[in-house]
């Protein structure tokens, strides 16, 4: 597949970029892509929730009635989880969500998602560019130039540039990651995929022979 180089004002180089086909057009793996956005959501869980069991909450610990002849049931202890303010019986602990995924699934999955954005000509290539200052109307004006303007988007960059991270960290529905970040869940979750040259030269090198 085949596509345009543009510029980040919009306009068109002249010039071409082949997707390779080892990863821009596989036969898409549904499970994989599953496991992996399981995986990455997953791992984004906190898992700090905790509530007190009846062992950790603060009261006395005095028989608060007689055994037998009150007519009730009989009980023990204020901290029981019966009682308003008593602890709770299999609350939350902390606990950790994650679980392991073999590189070579995480790979598939990824080819995967960016087949299907090919497929539906959802990514774009832009000549490499940077910007002067890190102005958020500078990052605007790139996406009103592209048309993208009231779409998500994801911008993949072959190496960290200060002023494009800062220009678009105020807008709403624009992400920018690195190739080395660029996850399952980030690539199906924007609506269109922007790329530099650099940045589809070191992808396709990172996702070749995987």
């Amino acid at each position: 597949m085949e596509l345009s180089v543009l510029q980040h004002t919009g306009n068109d180089t002249g010039r071409k970029v082949v997707l390779s086909d080892e990863i821009f057009g596989i036969e898409p793996n549904d499970h994989a892509i599953y496991l992996d956005i399981k995986h990455i959501l997953a791992n984004r869980r906190q898992g700090t929730h905790k509530s007190k069991e009846r062992g950790e909450i603060a009261g006395s610990t005095r028989k608060i009635k007689k055994q037998k002849g009150t007519g009730t049931a009989r009980a023990g202890s204020i901290k029981s989880p019966l009682f308003r303010g008593g602890g709770r019986v299999f609350g939350p602990r902390p606990k950790d969500y994650g679980f392991k995924l073999n590189k070579k699934l995480k790979k598939l999955a990824r080819k995967s998602a960016l087949t299907y954005k090919a497929q539906q000509g959802k990514i774009a290539i832009l000549e490499d560019f940077s910007f002067e200052f890190p102005k958020t109307k500078m990052y605007a004006e790139m996406l009103q130039n592209l048309n993208l303007s009231m779409q998500k988007t994801l911008l993949i960059l072959a190496a960290p540039d200060k002023n494009i991270i800062l220009a678009s960290r105020n807008l709403p529905d624009t992400a920018v990651t690195l190739v080395e970040q660029v996850n399952t869940y980030d690539l199906l979750h924007a609506k269109k995929i922007i790329m530099s040259e650099a940045a589809l030269s070191k992808l396709t090198e990172n996702l070749s022979n995987a």
